[in-house]
């Protein structure tokens, strides 16, 4: 049976981070829970330290989810883990589903699982600008890596050991999902998709509003642009 890791990155979660790591207690109890807080400034870490069986990593300052995500599969790749799931900590992520992206990586349907909002008719209805954004990503991503992939900006996924060995060395700072599948593409790695049905968040604030929408797709497209130029280093 796969070791799997369940990372959430967090950052000023308190309304919600109770919940999800119960929801993941109820869909997913095989799983272990590593909370990766980000430099919170509510109770978000008073919060998770009072919560049975779970792991905690505190960043001594807000990074980035870049940053959380890959102090995860740091901790996922030295601690022998067969299979890392990325979780958000605002309830959007059905971890109910959880099972199914593990399953889909153990049976080696791919090395990166995405729960795909797009794949499939899941209702999901983005607005405007976000369908602008995730056409014009997941246009550049496939002209690069191929695949067609359909949700590149999705945080819900379930890499494999390969994954976790990579991003455990190579992870995006900013925004980090769709640069970061350019990333195994260089490394030889595959990635697919299942569908979805999201939740609604929870609770906080999306960091991508129409104010800063602009900023993210011109940062994200540089950043693919330059990795596939890039050389990443393939040690252990």
């Amino acid at each position: 049976m796969s070791r799997v890791l369940v990372i959430i990155p967090a950052f000023n979660e308190t309304q919600t981070i109770a919940h999800v790591v119960a929801s993941l207690k109820e869909h997913a109890p095989e799983c272990d829970v590593l909370v990766v807080d980000d430099g919170s400034m509510d109770n978000t870490v008073a919060i998770v330290a009072g919560l049975e069986g779970v792991i905690l990593v505190q960043l001594p300052f807000n990074l980035g989810i870049g940053a959380a995500m890959q102090t995860g599969f740091r901790y996922a790749l030295r601690n022998g883990y067969d299979i890392a799931v990325q979780c958000d900590g605002d309830g959007q992520h059905p971890v109910e589903r959880l099972g199914d992206l593990v399953r889909h990586v153990e049976q080696g349907d791919a090395d990166l699982i995405i729960g795909s909002r797009y794949v499939a008719d899941t209702g999901y209805v983005p607005s405007a600008g976000r369908r602008l954004g995730k056409s014009i990503l997941s246009r550049l991503v496939d002209a690069i890596v191929g695949g067609g992939i359909t949700d590149t900006t999705s945080g819900f996924r379930a890499a494999n050991r390969r994954v976790i060995s990579v991003f455990a060395r190579h992870y995006p700072e900013d925004y980090p999902e769709p640069e970061s599948l350019v990333i195994l593409h260089k490394h030889g790695l595959t990635v697919a998709e299942t569908p979805v049905e999201m939740h609604p968040r929870q609770g906080g604030a999306t960091s991508i509003d129409p104010k800063n929408a602009a900023y993210y797709m011109i940062k994200v497209g540089l950043a693919i642009l330059i990795d596939v130029f890039r050389k990443f280093s393939r040690e252990p």
